[in-house]
């Protein structure tokens, strides 16, 4: 059966063949586990794979992976050991690789692969051109496949849950630290089936919630302080072989007991401006668009200067990708595109409103990967249709 490495490295030998280069090398990096499903970290040893025009990828890797390779059923896998130079198995396969020794050839590297492999690559083909692996698998990993769409849902669905955990304590999150809530936020990941944290819980109680990426720390919640909520949690795609983690990012502000003067209106500004730029998503609308949209609305309101950060971000194998919902991104939307749709108000040494749900694009409009309730009410009997 064809699995959907195989269907990646096909379109990513099509898109060598279009942009005029012969070779594409990736490095351990979301690249690589696009292609292959592997997930390495980075190291000194060379763990490169090379996706050739034509003829079939090769990996060259250390010997104490070979078990771990075997799953992945690469056609051509070139091991070597502490005893063996590694340049010597790269130089075999760019010559086969590359013709006349890379003189009038392009190579495609990895963005994230570090200097010295860099430095070996192009020593081994001093009269190759060289470039950036982006120019290929960007567009490629810009439209989600079905097993990284299914993947995402699951993580949208684990983020929803703990949210709705989390707003029906109610009054017993007074006196709780913000570093205690968010690792008990860390917890309900894990027990509804996220394989980790995404990204550091953010818990941004009172004016801590004028900092975007608030780091939690020793506040205690009181009774009447908006609460910023970010979180997510990485969940395995269900692949044939190989595997991939892709991760959840939802936002939610509350508040226990009354809110401070303002808020109420803040955040149903921040809503409403989530909910334009949300209609606004289509095939052939430009990202640039979905945060003039949600600007638009803030600014309106008088807000403008609050909203200090972009509208979303593309998220797949990492939390922050291209498509960037920024103003003067003339990038179209596309079906398959999945990103974030996070306003929010920032009103110095008084506290911060942001909503944030993922959405992915489809063919006549998007979907919400998130459906748990945006409004700031908490407790068990919070209406759940906000």
């Amino acid at each position: 059966m064809h699995s959907p490495f195989d269907a990646r490295i096909d379109a990513c030998r099509r898109r060598l063949e279009t942009v005029g280069a012969e070779l594409l090398v990736c490095f351990p990096s979301p690249n690589l586990t696009y292609l292959t499903g592997f997930v390495e970290s980075p190291s000194e040893r060379h763990f490169l794979l090379f996706v050739p025009r034509d003829g079939a990828p090769t990996l060259v890797a250390p010997t104490m992976y070979d078990s771990q390779l075997e799953a992945l059923e690469l056609p051509d896998v070139r091991l070597w050991d502490d005893e063996t130079d590694p340049l010597e198995l790269v130089a075999d396969v760019l010559g086969t690789a590359l013709p006349a020794g890379g003189d009038g050839s392009t190579v495609l590297l990895d963005d994230r692969m570090w200097t010295t492999f860099n430095h070996d690559l192009r020593g081994l083909a001093p009269d190759a051109e060289f470039g950036l692996a982006g120019d290929v698998l960007e567009d490629l990993r810009l439209r989600k496949d079905e097993p990284e769409l299914a993947a995402l849902r699951r993580a949208g669905a684990i983020a929803d849950r703990v949210s709705l955990a989390i707003r029906a304590r109610g009054e017993d999150v007074l006196g709780t630290t913000e570093a205690e809530l968010a690792s008990e936020i860390d917890s309900l990941l894990a027990s509804e089936g996220g394989a980790e944290p995404a990204f550091e819980t953010i818990v941004a109680a009172g004016p801590n919630g004028v900092r975007p990426h608030h780091h939690p720390g020793d506040r205690e919640i009181e009774r009447g302080d908006p609460i910023v909520l970010d979180f997510g949690a990485f969940v395995e795609a269900d692949l044939e072989a190989g595997t991939a983690r892709y991760p959840g990012d939802q936002t939610r502000t509350i508040v226990v007991g009354e809110p401070p003067a303002e808020y109420e209106r803040v955040h149903e500004v921040v809503c409403e401006a989530q909910r334009a730029a949300v209609d606004a998503v289509e095939p052939g609308v430009e990202a640039g668009e979905i945060d003039r949209v949600a600007r638009s609305v803030i600014e309106e309101a008088g807000y403008g200067d609050a909203f200090v950060h972009r509208t979303g971000h593309g998220v797949g194998l990492e939390v922050h990708e291209p498509p960037y919902i920024t103003a003067g991104n003339d990038r179209e939307l596309k079906p398959g595109m999945v990103f974030s749709v996070e306003p929010g108000i920032y009103l110095e040494d008084r506290f911060g409103v942001r909503i944030e749900d993922l959405v992915v694009v489809t063919d006549e409009g998007c979907e919400r990967l998130n459906d748990s309730p945006r409004g700031w009410e908490s407790g068990e009997d919070v209406d759940r249709s906000q």
